[in-house]
Formats: C-alpha cells, sequence, structure tokens
C-alpha cells in the first residue's frame, strides 16, 4: 500500500513538471516576440525621426556600448556603463549631426530613493536632450540629489552613444569614484 501511494506521488510530480516544461516551451516564443517589440518600441521612441532601424556591428574600443542601430536619420546607441550598485543600461538616439534626440533607462539596479529615480526623473533625463557629447555632471548637467554616480554613469553613457556616432569613440565605462 505504501509502495503504490508513493508511486502515484512520484506520478504526479512528474506530470506537474511536464506540463510546467510545456508551457515554458509553448510561450518561450511569445516571450522572445514580446521582448523584441518592447525594444523596437524604444528605439523608435528616442530616435523618433526614422521609421527603420538596423542592426550595425560595433568593433570600436569603447566598452560601454553593447549594441548599435541604424536609422534613416541618426544611430539608437545601447550603453552600459557602471552605476553605484550595478549596470546602468541606456538606449540613446543621436542624430547624424551628433545631437542626442533621446534616451530611456532600460536597465539598473540603484538604490531605491535615490539612482534608481534616474528611471522616472524628467528633469533629470530632459538635461541630455540637445547634447552634442560634451555633457558633465557639476557641468551643465544637475545630478540627481544623492545620486552622483548614478548621474554620472547615465552622463558616461550618454558621451559614449555620441561619440560613437561623431568619431570621437573613446573607453568611457570605467566609474570614477571621486570626481
Amino acid at each position: 500500500m505504501k509502495q503504490k501511494n508513493l508511486f502515484t506521488a512520484a506520478l504526479s510530480v512528474a506530470a506537474a513538471a511536464l506540463i510546467v516544461l510545456g508551457v515554458r516551451v509553448g510561450t518561450a516564443g511569445l516571450a522572445a516576440k514580446n521582448a523584441q517589440a518592447e525594444l523596437d518600441a524604444a528605439i523608435a521612441f528616442v530616435l523618433p525621426e526614422s521609421k527603420t532601424f538596423s542592426p550595425e556591428p560595433y568593433d570600436g574600443t569603447d566598452e560601454a556600448i553593447r549594441a548599435v542601430y541604424k536609422g534613416e536619420t541618426g544611430y539608437v546607441v545601447e550603453t552600459c556603463t557602471d552605476g553605484y550598485a550595478g549596470e546602468v543600461v541606456l538606449l540613446v538616439g543621436v542624430d547624424n549631426d551628433g545631437t542626442v534626440t533621446g534616451l530611456t533607462v532600460r536597465q539598473m539596479e540603484e538604490t531605491w530613493g535615490l539612482g534608481a529615480r534616474a528611471l522616472t526623473d524628467a528633469d533629470f533625463l530632459i538635461q541630455f536632450l540637445g547634447t552634442d557629447g560634451t555633457a558633465e555632471v557639476g557641468g551643465n548637467v544637475d545630478a540627481i540629489t544623492g545620486a552622483t554616480v548614478t548621474s554620472k554613469a547615465i552622463t558616461r553613457g550618454v558621451n559614449a552613444a555620441v561619440g560613437f556616432v561623431t568619431g570621437a569613440d573613446t573607453s568611457s565605462s570605467a566609474t570614477t569614484w571621486g570626481g
């Protein structure tokens, strides 16, 4: 009797695992499709004058640049810089003249209530629109209060994106803690 109950329990666990695996496999394509649609929408948002985008190979020296997408009016550059608590990933739209047309924070692990405010602080993010690769915290960019390291990480990402478009491509991924 005990053996029959054990067999029934093991069979139930195996059936549940099979169902979970089937659902995961069945929805994998949908998850990838949704992620691509979200990326496409974000790319179109930061470079609104372009309608089509194609991935561009990147073989430059800036370790902050992860991916580049070419549009008719410029480029969208995905950057990753070190913030206070982890990586800060941005999409930055830069027109062919080297001017920032838009940016969005895609991912960050910054402190809630401080650096994480960069996700939604429009007054902070709007400072980068129209810049030309010379953004500097304490100069023409006001840092988020209590989040100077995060502010500098975003600034480095924006400047790296502009540097790619203008040809001033240099390494900018290291966090400068003291200045």
